[in-house]
């Protein structure tokens, strides 16, 4: 790519190169909310379903200065073994695999690896969760895991899916929080689908100008289930300010730490398996301090690569974002439609995805 443009050209470029939104937004003109809703709008009674696709408008990324450029570290990372052995991932990766806690009988991690359908059963433009009718999605994700297992054997696969319950609005809203908060039906929609799968459920929330501390709350009678965890999507966090869609959100280390406590008082009061925490990264500023997250054996903390583009652009933003900075565990997005939407761009496979180190144990589609 070349260096040497006009500070427009280069903002045109990474525009071009920044991955659209996880869950493109879902404005809601259409929407009225009943007059009596509090601008909180705690009570979820008061929060009316959307009627699928009637209001789903592709909303177009916010640029950012950290967009990855593809380096000579991903071509490294890209020749390295299927299989890294303990030593040498100490050896080459400085802080892998992270020092944290022993995992809690019936912990998902790192026994298992996820791989989860992303989207919103009420929109066709949110990703594969719901674009195709329930069946033929279930079919689709069968093959995904199937292909999961031939790569890697030796890991169990476990499906999931991950569906957005809270989503970032371009208007204000009702409530002026710049977010539209799902009926209960929804979660309880993707539940039902998960149970006919035995798999996994995440809760997958984008805040707005609205904070965690107003968003979790309202979820524990889904979260406090044993198979239903936790997604927090830091692209649209704006911290009391800002337009989601124009620039790109950001969670601090405090933030993380409060959906880790929240989740880890779930497990204790209920006696129920770890929880699992994805938090959605792409860019350098979405995430701060991450130093002082920290760990709890009650939760594990998944950092997940949500960026989409080429393959080369792809392995770059993991090591730039995921890898340089340990957290937990790692996470690697694929986009059906946005990772091949160029020419010469294409799907990566499950063999590709592999060789990057840490190996990612979360493994989403959207």
């Amino acid at each position: 790519m070349p260096y040497k443009t006009s500070f427009r050209s280069f903002n045109l470029i990474l525009r071009n190169i920044i991955w659209a939104s996880a869950g493109l937004l879902l404005f809601t003109s259409g929407c009225q909310e009943n007059k009596k809703q509090t601008s909180a709008q705690s009570v979820s009674s008061q929060v009316r379903p959307v009627k699928a696709d009637s209001t789903v408008r592709p909303v177009k990324p916010a640029s950012s200065p950290d967009t990855a450029i593809a380096d000579s570290t991903t071509r490294k990372t890209a020749k390295a073994p299927l299989k890294a052995n303990q030593d040498s991932l100490r050896k080459n990766l400085p802080g892998w695999p992270v020092k944290g806690p022993e995992p809690l009988p019936g912990a998902v991690l790192p026994g298992n690896r996820i791989i989860a359908y992303y989207g919103n059963p009420l929109s066709k433009r949110m990703g594969i969760l719901g674009e195709l009718p329930p069946e033929q999605m279930f079919a689709r994700l069968d093959k995904e895991v199937a292909a999961w297992q031939k790569a890697d054997p030796n890991t169990p696969v476990k499906p999931a899916f991950h569906v957005i319950v809270v989503t970032a609005q371009g208007k204000p809203g009702p409530g002026g929080k710049y977010r539209l908060r799902m009926s209960d039906h929804v979660a309880e929609k993707v539940i039902g689908w998960a149970k006919q799968k035995d798999a996994l459920v995440f809760l997958d929330i984008q805040i707005g100008q609205s904070t965690l501390q107003e968003e979790l709350p309202r979820l524990i009678p889904f979260l406090k289930q044993p198979n239903v965890h936790l997604g927090i999507d830091a692209e649209f966090a704006m911290q009391g300010n800002g337009v989601p869609g124009r620039r790109v959100g950001s969670y601090d280390a405090a933030d993380i730490n409060y959906a880790t406590s929240l989740l880890a008082k779930l497990v204790d009061e209920h006696q129920i398996p770890p929880k699992l925490l994805i938090v959605h990264r792409f860019t350098q500023r979405m995430i701060t301090n991450y130093k002082n997250i920290k760990l709890d054996p009650r939760v594990q903390i998944v950092m997940h690569m949500d960026g989409w583009g080429s393959p080369a652009l792809k392995r770059s933003t993991y090591s730039r974002y995921i890898q340089r900075e340990p957290v937990q565990f790692t996470g690697f997005k694929v986009f059906y439609k946005n990772d091949v939407r160029k020419q010469g761009w294409r799907l990566m496979t499950p063999e590709e995805i592999l060789r990057l180190q840490p190996q990612p144990l979360y493994i989403q589609y959207q």
